[in-house]
Order: C-alpha cells, then structure tokens, then sequence
C-alpha cells in the first residue's frame, strides 16, 4: 500500500470517529417502521372512536359527548407515543450493542434536548388549545405534525441528516392539513405512519443491511 492510500485511509477514519463522536449513529431505521405500524394501528383505533361518537354509540349528545371524545383520543394518543417511543429505544439499544457504541452520552442527549424542546412547546400549545377553546380538537392533528417536523429539523444536526428531509414533509404535510381539517385523521396516519415506514425502510437499508 503507497502513502497516498494510507493517508487516505487514515483520513478517512478520523472522519468516521469525527463523525461518530459529533453524530448519534446508533438510531435504528427499524425503530421508525415500528413507530409508523403503532401509528396506523393508533388511527384505526381513533376512526373507530370518531365513528362511535358521530354514531352515537357509547358517547353522551352535546358537551358531555365531545369531552369524552377528546380524553379517549388524547388517551390513545399518549398510549400510541409510549408504544413508539419504547419500541424505538428497543430497536436502538439493540443496534448500539451490535455496534458496540454507547447509547446515552453528550450526542445523544443533545438529540433529545433539541428534539425535546419544539415536542413539549407543542403539547403544551395543544392542551392550551383544548382547555381553552371549544372545537378546536380538529386542529391537533395538523398541529402536531407541524411541530414533530420542527423537533426532527431541530434535532437532525444531532444524527442523521437524513431525517431532516423526514421533518421537512411531516411540516409540509402539517400545513396542508391545516386547509383540509376535516381530513386530519388520513393526514396524521400518513405523516406519523406511512413516512415514517418509508423513511425506517430507507434509514434500514442505507445504513444498517449487512452491516
């Protein structure tokens, strides 16, 4: 082997440990599959709610009816989140290990910082929105694709760059949402659940197949 490859070789392995300290690497693209089959079987659960209420089934008429509809699609929506939420740390774990990398250090904390911060402002804006202003729970699916992009474009410096492209559209999709609310059910399964299938496909086998 001349220098020239060795010192390119060399290069290249600073990179790759540059990388690896400035990036989290260890995010599963199976950990996104996951998320996004939870997701579309969370928003057959909430059609069957939403049609047991228009229906009149199991729901109160008037006031008493939609309070109930909100708390079991709130309800379901923090059991679809802890669902995800664990199957990825799983997915994670598991690749970590493979890789022998750390799962928790300065990178990792660091994602979940920034992608903490626009998750928690939105929650915080949604429930504003349902204590505060009658009807507007049909505003909460547009409104939460827009800010989980603004999380994965807030966090995607943090791992990788990939996801950023992922945040993008979930935003586009928010926005266009927001034109056609009455469509917000079909918006959310397919930006929480058909993208995020595509997109762990992707990541799964860009970075993670036979390696």
């Amino acid at each position: 082997m001349s220098n020239t490859e060795e010192q390119l070789n060399a290069l290249k392995d600073i990179r790759q440990m540059m990388d690896r300290s400035s990036r989290f690497i260890s995010l599963s693209g199976l950990s996104g599959v996951f998320a996004g089959v939870i997701a579309l079987i969370g928003a057959y659960f909430a059609h069957d709610e939403i049609n047991k209420f228009y229906n009149k089934t199991g729901y109160a008429y008037g006031i008493e009816g939609e309070v109930d509809l909100e708390y079991n699609l709130v309800k379901l929506g923090l059991i679809v989140l802890f669902v995800a939420l664990a199957g990825g740390v799983l997915f994670t774990y598991r690749k970590s290990q493979r890789n022998n990398l750390p799962i928790w250090d300065k990178t990792s904390r660091s994602l979940v910082i920034n992608l903490s911060i626009p998750l928690v402002a939105g929650g915080l804006f949604i429930i504003a929105l349902l204590l505060n202003y009658p009807n507007t729970y049909i505003i909460i699916a547009p409104t939460c694709l827009i800010f989980y992009g603004l999380a994965l474009i807030n966090a995607s410096k943090y791992t990788f760059s990939d996801i950023r492209y992922l945040g993008f559209c979930e935003v586009a999709l928010g926005l266009i949402c927001m034109f056609y609310v009455g469509y917000g059910l079909v918006f959310w399964a397919f930006g929480f659940g058909l993208l995020h299938i595509v997109y762990g496909l992707l990541m799964y086998f860009k970075y993670e197949k036979g390696k």
